[in-house]
């Protein structure tokens, strides 16, 4: 398995290219199922993950082309039963079952994987199909959804821990080929609902409100081929954001959507970083004091989940003491304990991270858990005196593009160690 040395105590300076969005293009790839003419997708990042959603839509017995960052999809013959091994392996994986369901009216696949960050449940998604008028079956690790007709109903997708995206995602898509007005309740507001939305709508189908807790779909007959660009990617805009405040940099983050990173931005400017919106970029600046903080994490659009562990790390530089509380997996901490083998001093209590900022961080090997923690971790051993080996981080190509080359072309001083 591959792994980053980084030699780190370089302030972070230049321009960086923000890539499409992950968490966009996944649901908007599997929504290619829903249509036998060709889509056309832009802006698509290189990712391993979405590698794994080409290998996917080609094993459902799609046409699948990706060049230059340009998806072409075209599933004119498609079979509702998924590879077990390829599905399981991925969480953004279950989008597809949405789409199967409204074009096959049947659709058999495994119960996905991903990274280890706590129970993730799909009852959100199983119900809202139910909703629909799908008979659902859940046996040997597989999930089995089948129906005549879908009927549009109320859906209701509130759950213990606020609205379900891919649920959301999933049911958008059910919903635009069934017979009548869907009305999704509760319905995830992140960017890459919308973004998915304008992709349906632009497909032929009849979505007003994405984006608001209250979605309702007009069922059309069937849908055709479009093109799309998919939207920058947020997360990887607020982990260059908080690499620069943690290395006391200056990084422009060309293509970067303020629009959707205010909660992000809003605690980089608490922690002592400076944030200036340009035309069509961000400019994130540290270098001065750092300041504790405390950060809840919450539905869009508050702090988001995929950027506690990148302020965790920012906050081990911060003196003082910062809290922050994750309200949206239970098991989102592990890369806490590898921060402390950086010298940071973090307690975990409950649902809390208590971190007692302040203390120089020196470099040491460290073993990424999930594409977040694999962030943070980078980000650490950038800001860290020494040498920082990160291990594992196959997690870190399933979410950002060429990120060690990214970070060389702003100064850092890392490389990629291939594995045996």
């Amino acid at each position: 398995m591959d792994s980053f040395l980084i030699e780190g105590g370089v302030p972070l300076k230049g321009e960086v290219l923000i890539s499409g969005s992950k968490n966009a293009v996944l649901p908007i790839m599997a929504a290619t199922l829903l249509t036998a003419e060709t889509c056309v997708i832009r802006k698509v990042p290189d990712l391993s993950d979405v590698g794994f959603m080409a290998k996917i839509l080609r094993s459902l017995g799609a046409e699948v082309s990706l060049e230059g960052g340009t998806l072409t999809v075209k599933a004119e013959k498609l079979s509702g039963f998924g590879d077990y091994e390829l599905i399981r392996k991925m969480r953004g994986s279950i989008c597809i079952l949405g789409p199967l369901l409204a074009r096959l009216k049947e659709a058999r696949v495994s119960l996905p994987g991903g990274c280890v960050i706590g129970t993730r449940p799909i009852d959100l998604h199983l119900k809202g199909l139910q909703a629909l008028g799908a008979a659902v079956e859940v046996d040997s690790g597989y999930v089995r959804v089948h129906a005549p007709k879908l009927d549009g109903q109320m859906v209701f997708l509130g759950g213990r821990v606020g609205p379900t995206v891919l649920g959301t995602a999933n049911i958008l898509m059910a919903a635009t080929l069934a017979e009548g007005v869907t009305v999704i309740e509760s319905a995830a507001c992140e960017p890459e609902i919308i973004d998915l939305a304008d992709f349906l709508n632009a497909m032929g189908a009849k979505i007003h409100g994405a984006g608001s807790p209250t979605i309702t779909v007009t069922g059309v007959k069937e849908l055709h081929g479009a093109e799309h660009e998919v939207i920058p990617d947020r997360i990887e805009a607020g982990t260059f954001a908080a690499a620069a405040v943690a290395t006391g940099g200056e990084v422009i983050l060309r293509g970067a959507r303020p629009d959707h990173l205010g909660a992000v931005l809003d605690k980089l400017r608490e922690v002592g970083g400076v944030v200036t919106r340009n035309a069509g970029s961000l400019t994130v600046r540290g270098g001065g004091v750092l300041r504790p903080v405390d950060i809840t994490t919450m539905p869009y659009s508050g702090f988001p989940t995929d950027m506690q562990a990148q302020l965790m790390a920012v906050a081990c530089l911060a003196p003082g003491t910062s809290i922050i509380t994750e309200r949206i997996f239970e098991s989102r901490f592990m890369h806490a304990s590898e921060l402390m083998r950086l010298g940071a001093e973090i307690a975990i209590e409950g649902p809390s991270a208590i971190v007692k900022g302040g203390r120089p961080l020196s470099g040491a090997p460290v073993m990424a858990s999930d594409l977040r923690a694999s962030a943070a971790l980078v980000i650490a051993g950038l800001a860290a005196g020494g040498k920082t080996q990160v291990n594992r981080v196959y997690h870190l190509d399933r979410g950002y593009e060429r990120m060690e080359l990214k970070l060389q072309a702003l100064g850092a001083r890392i490389s990629r160690v291939p594995g045996e």
